[in-house]
């Protein structure tokens, strides 16, 4: 199995009717407790970096620590760059290793957009990686990427000439989707990802993943999300955990530094393992 490419991941996961979990990780914490998660229970992963945590912890570190920990894995999994408008991040990471990058040049006016993205498509190529793009901004900051503001929807024949004219592997709709919790139950459109689907065949990535119901990621699942995007409930996982076990350790007196890490990867490994299990994707490693 070990380490595969997105294609090979994902196209799978569309025949079949799963969701394979595309989970933001920053730092080797968290990196461990999905990959431990993942083989528990024979599941393919994706494994994303924000551009921010490539910058924060850096890119030899980051792949150090993935090829380490990935070594002799027994399940698929992949190395993504996601939601990046910096193409010298987007070189950076594919010179590295990274086998799939999130070309994000959704601020960018479509025409310009696609002909960026065709030049990152070729540039990936030369790597043997693959490229997810976009044309529309999804709702909502994300380590410091993107805005508030609802975007603009782009016709769907716009959309179809962008996937086929890029060559892209995967594309990630603007469905009514938002990055971070939602204020309030999101209406989305599933019938969209069903029609980008049969014009193109193409695997859709589903952004804003965190807080919607188990009804809403079957249905979108199995319209054509094989690519199911989870980053703020790692995110919130991970501080929780942590700080019940401060609280405890506040309370007792007792401050152990590797207990405390124990306790928050056992949190990670049981969020990724419930996501799994809501994505059907368990067992087809």
């Amino acid at each position: 199995m070990t380490i595969t490419s997105l294609r090979n991941i994902l196209r799978p996961a569309l025949t079949e009717g799963y969701g394979v979990p595309a989970i933001n990780v920053f730092n080797d914490l968290t990196l461990e407790g999905v990959l431990e998660a993942a083989v528990a229970e024979r599941s393919p992963v994706i494994v994303q970096t924000s551009v921010k945590t490539v910058r924060s912890i850096g890119s030899d570190a980051l792949w150090s620590m993935w090829a380490s920990m990935t070594r002799g894995i027994e399940v698929p999994v992949a190395l993504h760059l996601d939601h990046c408008p910096d193409r010298s991040v987007i070189t950076e990471c594919l010179r590295r290793g990274w086998n799939s990058v999130l070309f994000d040049a959704s601020a960018l006016p479509v025409e310009e957009n696609l002909r960026q993205t065709i030049e990152v498509v070729a540039e990936a190529r030369s790597h043997g990686a693959e490229v997810e793009g976009e044309i529309e901004s999804i709702t909502g900051v994300e380590d410091g990427i993107g805005s508030d503001a609802v975007a603009e929807t782009q016709p769907l024949a716009v959309a179809i000439d962008f996937i086929e004219r890029t060559g892209i592997d995967v594309f990630a709709p603007a469905i009514g989707n938002a990055h971070g919790r939602y204020r309030s139950a999101p209406t989305l459109d599933a019938e969209r990802v069903r029609q980008i689907h049969d014009a193109t065949g193409i695997p859709q990535a589903l952004h804003g993943g965190s807080g919607l119901s188990p009804q809403q990621f079957t249905e979108l699942i199995q319209a054509g999300c094989a690519k199911v995007n989870i980053s703020t409930a790692l995110k919130e996982t991970y501080m929780r955990a942590s700080f019940e076990h401060l609280q405890r350790a506040a309370a007792s007196d007792k401050w152990d530094p590797p207990a405390l890490f124990t306790d928050t990867k056992a949190a990670v490994i049981w969020m990724t393992i419930q996501h799994i299990r809501l994505f059907g994707s368990e067992g087809r490693a």
